[in-house]
């Protein structure tokens, strides 16, 4: 019956989820399944079961269903930022996964400076997640020993941690630094610059570049650290700074992105210098903007996406009663791909 404001009366709290089981002709248990396991559930009973609670107008009780079954359905996701296409690809893919099974994804945001990392975790833990995922390995010993004192699921992304938690999917920052220093010297250049947002992991792909060139008694001509996260804007700037010593001779330069290495790019064609004749350049991540450009980025390519697939794979295995084991340990692979600017 319509209320009195025209519209249709909502029937919610009315709909039971017998009801919902009598309309899909199914048992509650069913029910239960499909909006907490949809996994278990046949794709075709799923369909029949939400179009009855789409049609009823049913909203389960999540919370009680939670605290009952002493699970939320729900895993908190901790990067340091969505803003910068590299975390946002992960968190989507990872999001993606865990809605598809049957869970919720809290987000936090923990940025780059020097926090309270102690209090952030304890804030999350308190909403009782089934499951974590977090970025890096760079936390407190009391951080640490909370985490290993909540017992639930946790991956580690995006570091190689010699101690994890409990699973790991990372990769080592400063072998990618070496590799990327390696590529360019094989290519002939003997003059070197770096630009680096001053997280740890770019820092860690810096220094690793400067200690590759260092071992073949060779210096950086420039070594730059911009406020975390990277931009474009920085790498513009950057050049600006430095390009009458950078630009006087053939020189390579290693950005922590391919946003910085983009900015340089723009700059470095703005100002006449030849790329990479005069400047060559390399970025960090395969991002779409680097790949489109012209001339187009030489990058580190590290599959952001199938990263955030992949932890959601570990943690769902988890969740299904899975013990955790040395294969939940992965160092994840890079590749350099060679494009126009080097």
């Amino acid at each position: 019956m319509p209320d009195e404001t025209g519209l249709p009366a909502r029937r919610s709290a009315s709909v039971k989820i017998t009801d919902v089981a009598a309309a899909a002709g199914v048992a509650p248990m069913t029910v239960s399944r499909v909006i907490n396991t949809p996994d278990r559930v046949s794709p075709e009973t799923t369909a029949r079961v939400r179009a009855a609670i789409e049609r009823l107008g049913y909203v389960p009780n999540l919370i009680a269903g939670g605290l009952s079954s002493r699970k939320s359905r729900m895993v908190a996701a901790v990067v340091p930022t969505i803003a910068h296409p590299m975390f946002a690809g992960v968190v989507q893919a990872f999001s993606d996964s865990m809605r598809q099974a049957g869970y919720q994804v809290m987000l936090s945001i923990s940025g780059y400076e020097d926090t309270d990392d102690e209090a952030m975790f304890r804030a999350l833990l308190g909403r009782r997640p089934d499951a974590l995922l977090i970025t890096g390995s760079a936390y407190s010993p009391a951080t640490r020993q909370m985490l290993q004192e909540a017992r639930i699921p946790t991956v580690e992304i995006w570091d190689v941690s010699t101690r994890p938690i409990d699973m790991m999917i990372g990769f080592d920052h400063a072998q990618v630094g070496a590799e990327v220093a390696s590529f360019l010297l094989a290519k002939g250049h003997r003059r070197f610059a770096s630009l680096s947002a001053g997280d740890s992991r770019a820092l860690a792909r810096a220094r690793g570049f400067r200690e590759r060139l260092a071992a073949e008694g060779l210096g950086l001509v420039a070594e730059d650290i911009a406020p975390a996260p990277s931009t474009i804007g920085a790498g513009r700037a950057w050049l600006r700074r430095v390009a009458q010593g950078v630009g006087e001779k053939r020189c390579a330069v290693l950005c922590s992105s391919d946003l910085m290495a983009f900015g340089v790019l723009t700059e470095a064609l703005a100002r006449g210098l030849a790329v990479p004749g005069t400047l060559a350049i390399c970025g960090f991540g395969n991002f779409e903007l680097g790949a489109m450009c012209e001339p187009a980025i030489t990058t580190v390519n590290l599959e952001g996406p199938g990263t955030g697939r992949e932890a959601a794979s570990f943690l769902l295995r988890r969740l299904a009663g899975e013990a955790s084991t040395v294969a939940d340990r992965v160092k994840v692979p890079f590749q350099i791909i060679e494009r126009a600017t080097t």
